[in-house]
């Protein structure tokens, strides 16, 4: 973080971070072409270095995760038809007006047991075919982290045993892995190990990563050919997109040996927000880096947490009614003890 006195300690989101020394010199450098034509140098290392990475014939750079998704559900999807996904998957919930405009495509929310991660036999109800014939379920969609379950992170051998179920009813699996990455680090597992078991996936740079734009969607060849028609279809065509490509590349590279640090910051900030707030905080559910607080205990609001801790230099979000922070790579130790120093006081304020 700056040493600026008027700098704020930034936990909205993963998505904040500023680009580092070694991502600016590479955008500068960056060797480019018109994307458009496929002819950006840069944009087809990126590509074929995130296919590489997760072990499928062809990747794509597009600009956000969600133009991921949804250029995925509507390769797969036909209209009238459902994905099938969790009760509070963002797929589902945030992307579902996109979806509905976009593709003509609805949701069957299945709400998971336990911190938004579906087991196989959950998936495999919400399959089981509709005596009318009417409800057709064309895809299953599965978040991994699962960002409204704090971060939580689904086994491969879950995902494996979904993936065995959706081959049974002839159903395609894709996996929003925007943190993909993440659940990595803690898994002790690769990209290449969850994505095996999916028709195709996409993952963020612009999160824990720590790119400033951009995610990839990977998947067979005639996959990816049909989304790359879509990406222009939709708007999103790059031009000299190498110059941001460049940054991917860094960010493929540097990013996942450090998020361990993240995790634990994300504990450490638990940690202390639970001595301050005990009932506000479940320890056994921040595994990566998304920390979830429950404020109502306290007598105020959320919003209130928010503008007071804003007031002391502390962004935080506010998600489903909770306070959310994320841990990222503009994130340091002294940081955290700066953001709890800050709780710390907003509860001295509001609590008696």
């Amino acid at each position: 973080m700056s040493a600026d006195p008027d700098s704020y300690v930034d936990l909205r989101s993963d998505t904040v971070t500023r680009p580092s020394p070694a991502m600016r010199r590479a955008m500068a450098d960056a060797e480019v072409g018109d994307d458009w034509y496929g002819d950006d140098p840069t944009v087809n290392r990126l590509q074929d270095a995130a296919a590489e990475l997760a072990g499928k014939e062809a990747a794509l750079y597009l600009p956000t995760g969600t133009l991921c998704n949804q250029i995925a559900m509507h390769a797969f999807v036909r209209p009238g038809r459902f994905v099938a996904c969790e009760a509070t998957a963002h797929v589902g919930g945030t992307e579902a007006a996109s979806a509905a405009t976009m593709s003509g495509i609805a949701f069957r929310r299945v709400p998971a047991r336990a911190r938004g991660l579906l087991s196989a036999d959950q998936v495999a109800a919400v399959l089981e075919p509709d005596p009318y014939d009417v409800d057709q379920v064309d895809l299953v969609a599965i978040e991994n982290t699962h960002q409204l379950g704090g971060g939580s992170v689904l086994p491969v051998g879950d995902l494996a045993a979904i993936a065995k179920v959706c081959a049974g009813c002839g159903t395609p699996l894709y996996l929003d892995g925007a943190r993909i990455f993440n659940a990595c680090a803690v898994s002790g597992t690769t990209v290449a190990d969850y994505a095996g078991h999916v028709d195709a996936l996409m993952f963020c740079l612009s999160k824990g990563l720590g790119a400033p734009i951009g995610s990839l969607l990977a998947g067979d060849r005639e996959f990816i050919r049909e989304a790359r028609r879509l990406k222009i279809l939709l708007g999103g065509a790059w031009r000299q997109a190498g110059m941001m490509a460049a940054a991917g590349l860094i960010a493929l590279r540097d990013g996942p040996g450090r998020l361990a640090e993240d995790h634990a910051h994300a504990q450490r900030l638990a940690e202390g927000i639970a001595e301050i707030m005990p009932d506000g905080v479940d320890l056994g559910a921040v595994v990566t880096n998304i920390v979830f607080v429950d404020a109502s205990s306290s007598g105020h609001s959320p919003r209130e947490w928010e503008q007071r801790l804003a007031e002391h230099r502390v962004r935080v979000t506010l998600v489903s009614g909770r306070v959310r922070m994320l841990t990222h790579a503009d994130v340091t130790a002294r940081d955290i003890e700066t953001a709890l120093a800050a709780w710390r006081r907003v509860a001295a304020e509001l609590i008696p």
